[in-house]
């Protein structure tokens, strides 16, 4: 009984570890991945810095961000946070 002690004792630090912290990182993970793999020529973005731009050309690792007109900016693909939607009521 006394050599499963500490065994018992480090699955009740695990698990309740990989449930409150490893798990939801690794599902936030993924729908970063999700977003990246569907990005689109086009597509309006933000970037993980807070940059907005438009999509002008995708590369396998790097993006062509126009951030104004005229200005495009070359970003690695990962550094895209998120995919701007548009919101009801906003002009265009």
């Amino acid at each position: 009984m006394e050599a499963i002690a500490p065994v018992l004792l480090a699955a009740i630090i695990f698990v309740p570890f990989y449930l409150m912290i490893v798990r939801p990182h690794r599902q936030r993970l993924a729908e970063h991945d999700a977003v990246v793999a569907s990005l689109g020529v086009g597509d309006e973005v933000m970037t993980t810095a807070g940059i907005y731009g438009t999509i002008r050309e995708l590369g396998d690792e790097h993006v062509l961000l126009e951030v104004a007109p005229g200005t495009v900016i070359k970003l690695a693909r990962r550094a895209i946070g998120a995919k701007v939607e548009d919101e009801p009521g906003r002009a265009a």
